[in-house]
């Protein structure tokens, strides 16, 4: 019984030859933490005091695992480069598969134009060098962050790979060194943050802990974009995963439990949360306390710069499959360099959207990062879920159909297993979906006080006009990506394989 599937799924649209495995079970690791853990989100979850950590623990038990099974299975079953995109392909055809890539990728420059280029340019100002807010120098940072992490996708993946690894280690070592200088910190001035924590857990706090939490937890399935680049998918994989969930797991409660311990109830900040936790507990170090969070700034910036670069590389590649295969516009942005082997058109089209709409969101903004903050943080958490209520069920069906195909590493109990831990993903997939766009409707309808004027800093109208009409906009783009590209013929649109052209 072969592994492989059958020629005719194969990438032929896109010139994989150009393509060299050079991606180990270490490198794979380091990606998905590099891409995963996620530095603004960490001030976001804190926001919501001590049940935060409780939910953290929750969602990490009952949905990363379940997650973490999923798609340790179907990603070293099929290994093929474009990851999700073949998945939902071979499950649904072409044009569930372009549409559902859309909002995957285009997740990733809203993310690095809005939140992680907004996040980055605070800490810059606040602890190493002031930039002012819509100042040349506000300006000029955030357009160099977009770029440099654009060109960084762009060198070839056998060099850009250490640059992800590079920004996953100074990840680890930056929470690792908060979290333990908070405990000394609380050692030697009392845990005064924990006094007005409440850790019980309250339906109020999930549903607005929910889509933030979830959006920082997927994404392990991301280096899968770069199936034909690793060494051993398929052996690879399923450890890889396991390795890095593991890993974020630890990353993210570790250091909101300390951000919640040492800074006092209400002061909290998504934007600022970590850094104002870093610079209350350097204290002490006494003298060297400066050096230390200016270096500690720094590296919290390259850590957010590395995790842009990381998304842009497995994103991209997911579109430019897509595009090869006849489902986004041109098949010219699915090429791969000859020398590189990245989609160059790909990577500079995401540099343009992100540079877009971080211009639209400074205007947007009106000087107010907080309130942009949330709002296109929210945008990216939408986008990215909406495509996993496509991606699950499309897991499901290969699952189903395909049971010929080997499968390296199984979800415990075969099929039922598989089955449930769909649902359990499926089922937070779907309630983090909704909270998204429509924040504070369930609340209302378990009675619930919201705000929405004090929660956003904007009215709903203004939230569900950019919100709602973002996904719109998103959908038409791969409606008229599909049309131009052919891929609504009668016979590409529902039986052409991955790769076959029309």
């Amino acid at each position: 019984m072969s592994s492989k599937i059958s020629t005719s799924d194969q990438h032929a649209a896109a010139d994989t030859t150009v393509l060299q495995r050079s991606l180990k079970r270490f490198d794979i690791t380091a990606m998905g933490v590099a891409a995963v853990i996620s530095f603004d989100t960490v001030g976001q979850i804190a926001t919501g005091g001590g049940e935060a950590a409780t939910w953290t623990a929750v969602i990490a038990v009952f949905f990363l695992v379940p997650y973490a099974l999923l798609f340790a299975e179907t990603g070293a079953a099929f290994p093929q480069e474009g990851g999700p995109y073949v998945w939902v392909k071979l499950a649904l055809g072409r044009p569930a598969a372009a549409l559902t890539t859309l909002l995957y990728w285009v997740t990733n420059p809203i993310w690095l134009g809005g939140s992680l280029v907004f996040i980055a340019a605070e800490t810059w100002d606040g602890f190493v060098f002031h930039l002012g807010s819509g100042t040349v120098a506000d300006y000029t940072f955030k357009l160099l962050f977009v770029w440099v992490a654009i060109l960084t996708a762009v060198v070839s993946l056998r060099r850009g790979k250490w640059i992800t690894t590079a920004g996953a280690a100074v990840k680890v070592l930056a929470l690792a060194l908060f979290t333990g200088t908070a405990v000394a910190y609380g050692l030697r001035h009392g845990f005064q943050g924990l006094d007005g924590a409440h850790f019980a857990p309250t339906t109020a706090g999930f549903l607005g802990l929910v889509p933030v939490l979830l959006f920082a937890y997927v994404g392990f399935e991301a280096p899968n974009a770069a199936g034909e680049e690793m060494d051993d998918p398929q052996r690879d994989v399923p450890a890889a995963l396991g390795r890095s969930a593991a890993i974020a797991a630890a990353c993210y409660l570790l250091p909101v439990v300390a951000i919640l311990a040492v800074v006092p109830a209400g002061k909290v900040t998504g934007i600022g949360g970590f850094m104002e936790g870093a610079r209350l507990v350097f204290g002490v170090y006494g003298p060297a306390a400066g050096p230390l969070l200016k270096a500690t700034a720094v590296m919290f910036v390259f850590a957010l710069l590395t995790q842009g670069s990381a998304w842009m590389i497995v994103s991209d590649r997911m579109q430019a499959m897509a595009a090869a295969d006849g489902g986004f516009f041109s098949r010219a942005l699915g090429a791969f360099h000859p020398r590189l082997g990245t989609p160059v058109r790909t990577n500079l089209l995401s540099g343009a959207v992100a540079t877009v709409f971080m211009l639209a969101a400074m205007w947007l903004a009106d000087g107010d990062a907080a309130a942009v903050f949330s709002v296109v943080l929210t945008v990216a958490v939408t986008t990215l879920l909406l495509s996993y209520l496509v991606i699950i069920p499309s897991l499901v069906l290969l699952r189903l159909r395909r049971p010929d195909v080997v499968r390296p590493y199984r979800v415990p109990l075969g099929t039922p297993g598989f089955l449930v831990c769909a649902g359990l993903v499926y089922a937070w997939i779907a309630v983090g979906s909704w909270s998204a766009l429509f924040p504070g409707v369930i609340e209302h309808l378990f009675g619930i006080s919201y705000d929405f004027q004090d929660v956003w800093g904007v009215s709903r109208g203004a939230f569900e006009a950019f919100t709602l009409g973002t996904v719109a906009v998103l959908l038409l783009v791969g409606a008229a990506g599909m049309a131009v590209a052919g891929g609504f013929s009668a016979t590409g649109a529902a039986r052409t394989a991955p790769g076959e052209t029309d």
